[in-house]
């Protein structure tokens, strides 16, 4: 059964990265099966376009993602134009998975959270990618959402915690 997210009728002002897929503790062995679980359940969710899934393993491919945070994270993406629904999908995996470092021409991050967040408008693109990167630096906060038994409570987690970081997410009813 899919369902199909509502556009958002916020203005260009910052709309909030309301969660759309959560994942707690994803089994999965290597990132590219990481990239291809999430893009499958946001074409399910009708948040995507079909193009999606290949055009997030190509920007992964050009443009790694992985950080060397306190507890290791990724945040891949696509471009706007592959997105219909603004959103975040956030993943704990269930043991890590190694992403290729972002800004480095070589090694891995063992990755255990992923958020890959879904923007439609470029100019929010660099500023919410920012905001993310400082809540995911966050070694509390991350690891209260590693810590989430299941999906329900990672959504609950997920959604105080982004309330606080990302302007606007109070009223996003995530």
């Amino acid at each position: 059964m899919s369902t199909v997210p509502r556009p958002s009728t916020d203005g260009a002002d910052g709309a909030p990265l309301e969660l759309t897929v959560v994942l707690a503790h994803l089994d999965v062995t290597d990132a590219e099966d990481v990239l291809r679980s999430l893009a499958g359940r946001l074409l399910d969710a009708g948040a995507v376009t079909v193009d999606f899934p290949e055009a997030l393993r190509e920007r992964e491919r050009t443009y790694p993602t992985g950080l060397p945070t306190p507890i290791p994270t990724a945040i891949p993406h696509a471009d706007p134009h592959h997105v219909l629904v603004p959103g975040l999908a956030l993943a704990t995996l269930a043991r890590p998975v190694p992403f290729r470092e972002m800004g480095a021409r070589e090694g891995t991050v063992g990755v255990q959270l992923v958020a890959m967040p879904l923007l439609t408008d470029a100019r929010e693109h660099l500023a919410a990618l920012q905001r993310l990167m400082g809540l995911l630096s966050d070694e509390a906060a991350v690891a209260e959402l590693i810590a989430a038994q299941d999906d329900e409570e990672l959504r609950e987690r997920a959604a105080t915690l982004l309330a606080h970081a990302l302007p606007g997410a109070e009223e996003a009813g995530a």
